[in-house]
């Protein structure tokens, strides 16, 4: 796990060293253990990375390079399979002069150019300076586990793997790009900003499964990977459940793979429980598990945790964490460079607090919820009976309708006149949900909704969190439901074996783990790790959220004063619950109060 950093430039500019260092300094928290650049003279060009050393510790300096000295690489994130990848590559003669996965990829991508990327099981995000072909290429993994940014200004172009190492330079040299409305626009309906928009004009995601190629007259853009690549299939029960317990065991195992000391977040919930009883298969000693309680039991999942971590045997450490966390607010806002209206990301930081204080590297839970339908949105939409039997273009809107935060009425409706008449004609559902839908369409009404949250939901916010909060403390997530294989079987498998007619989520794959997890822990009832912020917006915090927002020059520029009250209002006497449009609206004001400079 690292942090990388880099430029391209079309005349051969080099990047100032001072600006080369900024960049570095930007992400030291991604990587504190070491640092390195790559910067040959008058081509123009500069990798970086920060370096948080996980395998090889001794061995993995980077940048890699290659013995004729035109290559260049550099990598955040872990290849999983490097093991086997590097023994294939010393049986074809290749030496390999570390234990280094990264060692590997250069190996790779010299004898195999940027096709070798799909002999990589892992999350990463790569950028490889190749002079044989005058070129730079960032390519990142297929689901998005690892972050990469990028904006170009035709002259050149800047990545990292956060926005926040890019903000530096552009403003050093008068550049700093401002707010891009369209993104707010779109971040108002779905409470996080859409791959592959920022907050910031200019600046974007480079896509999952994707590469890209700069050279000095363009950008050319390839998706070498793709989820809808899958057919779905028929089933049985017992062989689907002999499947996806063989692939998701495998992907825990080869994620057990460092130099440095492991563990897991353990809710107790099934997912978590899950891959901590999968891990306690292949290791000889417990292993250790965190948790963080609350005292208020509507909250606390802290009693399931103990109940897995006795089953399995683990070293269990549990902290009762303060339930108010909103003091972090800033602080979570701070490493996310832009805004999010989930709140969950607060106790996320507060449990990768705990775990830093004893390992590097976490594994997580993420990505069961997408794959096998195990959000409560998913039981209360396809509950009515007209929902699979909706025309298409009506059963898109309808579930882009379904999981909005402000309409477009709302939306208009909370604009200034100028605000909406510039936004006219933008249209959320058809900009960034309508292309991921209609790519999905050969599947089942379930897997499209699914697909629509593999490709934004969970790769514009929820791998952000375990991401950003983790790298705040410099610990590593690794996500064994995001294993390639394990993605691609959840989509030969229909919708109907992940949510039944009778609403059970996650419905063949609960009944496949009882044996291994027992009926209490696969059969809980779902808690969101979460904090209860709408009351406090009712009660105690009803103050502080009224002069945040009032106090605000962004919200008082874009939004009406008269709507933002009628929020407050509503829902401080209970006509309404607006938590979550008021949780989005506070995430602005904090994140413009701090970054708008």
């Amino acid at each position: 796990m690292c942090g990388i950093f880099g430029h391209w430039s079309r005349d051969r500019r080099d990047l100032p060293p001072a600006q080369v260092a900024a960049m570095a300094q930007s992400l030291r928290h991604r990587g504190p253990d070491d640092e390195g650049v790559w910067q040959p003279a008058g081509r123009g060009v500069a990798l970086g990375n920060r370096r948080l050393s996980i395998i090889d510790l001794a061995g993995g300096h980077q940048p890699f390079v290659s013995d004729d000295g035109r290559i260049a690489l550099v990598q955040n994130g872990e290849i999983f399979n490097y093991v086997e990848l590097a023994a294939q590559l010393r049986e074809q003669g290749v030496a390999l002069r570390t234990a280094s996965d990264t060692e590997v990829l250069l190996r790779l991508y010299e004898r195999e150019g940027i096709a070798f990327l799909r002999r990589l099981n892992g999350m990463f995000a790569i950028a490889i300076d190749d002079a044989r072909e005058d070129a730079v290429y960032l390519a990142r993994d297929r689901i998005g586990v690892k972050p990469l940014y990028w904006c170009d200004d035709g002259r050149e172009v800047l990545f990292a793997s956060e926005p926040k190492a890019l903000l530096p330079v552009l403003r050093a040299r008068g550049a700093a790009p401002q707010l891009d409305l369209e993104a707010l626009h779109h971040y108002l309906s779905f409470n996080y900003v859409p791959p592959p928009w920022t907050i910031w004009q200019g600046l974007r995601h480079v896509l999952p499964g994707t590469w890209m190629r700069l050279t000095r007259s363009g950008v050319q853009t390839q998706r070498w990977w793709s989820l809808a690549d899958q057919r779905e299939q028929d089933y049985a029960f017992e062989p689907w459940a002999e499947e996806f317990l063989a692939l998701l065991d495998d992907a825990t195992r080869i994620r057990l793979r460092a130099d440095v000391p492991w563990g897991a977040f353990l809710s107790g919930g099934v997912d978590s429980s899950t891959i901590v009883g999968l891990m306690a298969r292949h290791v000889a000693r417990p292993v250790r598990t965190f948790c963080i309680g609350f005292a208020d039991p509507r909250f606390d999942e802290s009693g399931y945790a103990a109940d897995a971590a006795r089953r399995f045997g683990c070293d269990h450490t549990s902290e009762v964490a303060e339930l108010n966390m909103l003091d972090r607010w800033p602080l979570v806002l701070h490493h996310l460079d832009q805004p999010h209206g989930d709140a969950s990301f607060m106790p996320t930081l507060r449990v990768s607090e705990l775990a830093a204080r004893h390992v590097k590297v976490v594994l997580t839970g993420d990505g069961g919820d997408e794959l096998f339908a195990g959000y409560d949105k998913y039981a209360a939409f396809f509950g009515e009976p007209a929902a699979e039997a909706l025309p298409t273009a009506d059963f898109q809107r309808a579930y882009f309708d379904s999981i909005s935060l402000f309409g477009p009425q709302a939306k208009l409706a909370l604009y200034r006149p100028e605000v909406a008449r510039e936004l006219q004609g933008i249209d959320s559902f058809a900009a960034a949900a309508q292309p991921w839908l209609d790519e999905a369409g050969h599947f089942d009404r379930i897997n499209q909704a699914l697909y629509l949250d593999m490709q934004l939901l969970l790769s514009g916010n929820n791998l952000i969190k375990p991401d950003r909060m983790g790298m705040a403390v410099s610990i590593e997530a690794r996500t064994p439901f995001l294993d390639w294989q394990l993605m691609e079987f959840a989509f030969r498998s229909r919708g109907r074996t992940k949510l039944s007619a009778q609403g059970d989520k996650k419905h063949w794959y609960k009944r496949a783990v009882v044996p291994l997890i027992g009926e209490e822990l696969a059969y809980r009832k779902k808690q969101m790790f979460t904090v209860p912020v709408g009351e406090w917006f009712r009660g105690e915090l009803h103050s502080w959220l009224t002069n945040l927002l009032r106090d605000s020059e962004l919200l008082q520029r874009l939004f009406r004063p008269e709507q933002m009250a009628r929020l407050l209002d509503e829902h401080r006497s209970g006509a309404g619950n607006h938590t979550r449009e008021l949780r989005a609206l506070a995430a602005v004001a904090l994140w413009h109060r701090a970054h708008a400079g």
